[in-house]
């Protein structure tokens, strides 16, 4: 038989000291409920009634937990992984992020569910990651709770912890917030929670501990905008190499992921369309000096003012009139779906490919607003960190082309829309006026692309037609605007 060791555990209670007897068998820690305890001063007794109870808890033991991706939605099924945040023996807590993925359509950020302590990553920059398979592995805090040594006594006041019950019923709150309840001495049960089914937040926390100390976080480090080196005054013009340069580099062959790969099958999809194609040239001449008249008021208020907030504008306005361009059709084109929201897409060059992040309800918005809403998307557009909810749901789409250079396009339809529109470079050119006298105009010229199953040519021409006219004439806008 195993040697057996007799322990004791003593605690104080109603003024008492208390005497609880364990046995430890083999290093491992069993813990027998007693049949006798001792009150010293007063003869062993047998409990019979569980009123308080009084745990003894054994170590912590961590638990390996392996931290599946989980379905990002839209019907994603595998991801790129771009960035790791975490690193093996790294500390995590709840929501901290883990690693950046990206779709074939959007980048996500995927964050922690537990506590604890990453042991594996499962890939490696670059590696397809797939949905309900392991990302990492971490090996989490589990307090396991031992059989319990009761005593009937009195009720003990535990004011360091902070799984306070409020008549019978738990305070909701992650681990990370009690943690820093914890930290600052603060009882959740004083704390008023501002989460649904009122879970406690770390805002509230926050909060709580400013107006009990007047304390105020400082503001998060901001990155430190570095200006450009100075550049030389005198620049040396490289010589020609006489020499030809010797090409030693191989073919390499990769595959077709991210964006590229979500390229892939809409553009295969699109080619089952028939084009109509329509191209115009508008003079944006007045709307060229309205936004000069602009931009000093919108930069004021923090935002970069462009013409695509105009454009955007316009063709909400004109889809109003000629709502079949903000229309769906479906696999087979037997059903079509007229779109209530104006959700323009616009078409962006980014690092990672071309992705067409929409500014949602442009019917419903100001220009003002408009350009509020570019300038956030072309952010994160930038960053590669456009949410999935920034990509989906579009409903018509303008492309700026003209931001790269050229003048004329054929653009390519994204399924399930019908309508795309591509803009050119403004140019400064020559044109008549009214008086018959040459002058300077700002012209730019669009290109647009329509399903021809179910729109006509005439639809196209004159939807551009008015189109046309708000922009070369912008303060015909404001008699429609709502």
């Amino acid at each position: 038989m195993a040697a057996a060791l007799v322990l004791r555990t003593w605690s104080r209670a109603a003024g008492q000291l208390i005497c609880v007897r364990y046995f430890q068998t083999c290093g491992n820690v069993h813990v027998l409920k007693p049949k006798y305890v001792c009150f010293f001063g007063y003869p062993p007794f047998k409990y019979s009634h569980p009123y308080q109870w009084l745990k003894t808890t054994a170590a912590l033991q961590g638990q390996i937990v392996q931290f599946k991706l989980s379905d990002i939605g839209e019907g994603i099924r595998e991801v790129t992984v771009k960035e790791w945040y975490v690193k093996e023996g790294d500390t995590v807590s709840q929501f901290d992020s883990i690693c950046e993925v990206q779709s074939d359509k959007a980048s996500v950020t995927i964050t922690s569910r537990y506590d604890g302590v990453i042991k594996k990553l499962y890939y490696n920059l670059d590696d397809t990651a797939y949905v309900g398979k392991p990302l990492v592995d971490i090996e989490t805090e589990a307090l396991k709770d031992s059989e319990e040594d009761v005593v009937e006594t009195p009720a003990v006041s535990h004011d360091e912890h902070t799984h306070q019950e409020i008549k019978g019923q738990k305070t909701l709150a992650t681990p990370a917030v009690r943690r820093l309840a914890m930290e600052n001495n603060i009882k959740l049960s004083e704390v008023i929670g501002s989460g649904k089914d009122g879970r406690i937040l770390k805002e509230d926390i926050l909060n709580y501990l400013e107006k009990q100390t007047g304390a105020i976080l400082p503001p998060s480090p901001k990155a430190e905008i570095m200006p450009p080196p100075p550049k030389p005054k005198d620049r040396t013009i490289p010589i020609p190499i006489s020499k030809p340069p010797v090409f030693i580099g191989k073919d390499r062959t990769e595959p077709v992921k991210g964006f590229h790969k979500a390229m892939v099958k809409t553009m295969s999809a699109a080619l089952k369309i028939p084009h109509f194609g329509y191209c115009d040239e508008v003079d944006l001449t007045e709307l060229v000096k309205l936004r000069e008249e602009l931009k000093p008021i919108a930069f004021a208020r923090g935002i970069k003012l462009s013409f695509m907030p105009f454009f955007l504008k316009a063709a909400s306005l004109g889809l109003l009139q000629f709502p079949i361009l903000n229309a769906s059709v479906d696999e087979n084109c037997q059903n079509i779906t007229y779109k209530a929201s104006h959700n323009i897409g616009i078409a962006m060059d980014t690092e990672q490919g071309l992705i067409v992040p929409n500014v949602k309800n442009v019917q419903i918005r100001s220009i003002f607003e408009i350009a509020t809403e570019l300038n956030r998307l072309q952010k994160l557009g930038s960053a590669g960190q456009l949410s999935t909810n920034d990509l989906i749901g579009g409903t018509f789409t303008l492309s700026n082309i003209g931001s790269i250079g050229g003048t004329y396009a054929k653009p390519v339809i994204l399924p399930p829309e019908v309508a795309i529109g591509a803009l050119g470079t403004i140019k400064a050119l020559p044109r008549f006026n009214e008086k018959g006298e040459v002058c300077k105009a700002q012209i730019m010229n669009v290109s647009w692309s329509a399903d021809h199953r179910i729109i006509d040519g005439a639809t196209v021409s004159r939807f551009s037609n008015l189109w046309k006219s708000y922009l070369e004439n912008p303060a015909f806008m404001l008699l429609d605007l709502k």
